[in-house]
């Protein structure tokens, strides 16, 4: 399965539909993305969701630059705050958000 972690993904599907996300990691052994909001799903303890559930909103070409997410894809650990942070500037952006739908 590819790395998607660091991308902007919205659910599809579940009681968090609509919802922002970030992945933070993926599940290789049950093929499922593992996504923070850093409010209701906290790094610590991120939400597994099957690929199929989420519709990716960045990808390896239109990504996200936000400082935060850098560091989650080299893999230093993110806070919450960071996170929360991150998503906020991502909907605040309104090219972005534009550009990747």
């Amino acid at each position: 399965m590819f790395d998607y972690t660091g991308q902007i993904v919205q659910a599809a599907a579940g009681r968090d539909k609509g919802g922002l996300f970030c992945v933070v990691g993926v599940d290789q052994a049950h093929a499922r993305l593992l996504l923070a909001d850093g409010k209701r799903r906290r790094t610590a303890r991120p939400k597994a969701k099957k690929l199929g559930h989420v519709n990716m909103l960045t990808d390896a070409r239109h990504a996200y630059d936000h400082p935060a997410i850098q560091r989650l894809k080299q893999g230093e650990p993110l806070s919450d705050r960071e996170l929360r942070r991150a998503l906020a500037a991502f909907k605040g952006d309104e090219n972005a958000w534009q550009r990747t739908i």
